[in-house]
């Protein structure tokens, strides 16, 4: 039974669906839906949020940690915007780094 629950911990949390996050930031509040579909080590999905849609870039998946890219486009400028994360249940504690920006930090509750 031990083998199982390890082999299962090692393979990564679940963190395919849809999740959704509000939070305040330079330019005010914003409110994000993130749709991840993980493959093994894999991450991939979209973040839409006001600003508009775009696919999540390098992706990865380690046991409850989640990592992924979002190229953002706000007036007219592409901005990156890197992620860091772990997964808690049906929550998703981020660290985003908004390009030179400045960092933010926020949580993202999964959809039901």
């Amino acid at each position: 039974m031990a083998m199982v629950v390890l082999a299962a911990s090692a393979l990564g949390a679940d963190v395919s669906g849809t999740w959704t996050a509000s939070f305040d930031t330079q330019i005010g509040v914003q409110n994000y839906t993130y749709v991840f579909k993980a493959d093994g080590a894999q991450l991939t999905g979209k973040a839409s949020s006001q600003n508009g849609e775009s696919e999540i870039q390098e992706g990865k998946v380690d046991g409850d940690k989640i990592s992924f890219t979002e190229n953002l486009v706000f007036q007219g400028m592409t901005i990156r915007i890197e992620y860091t994360g772990k997964l808690t249940g049906d929550e998703i504690r981020f660290t985003r780094k908004v390009g030179d920006f400045g960092t933010e930090e926020l949580t993202a509750k999964r959809s039901k």
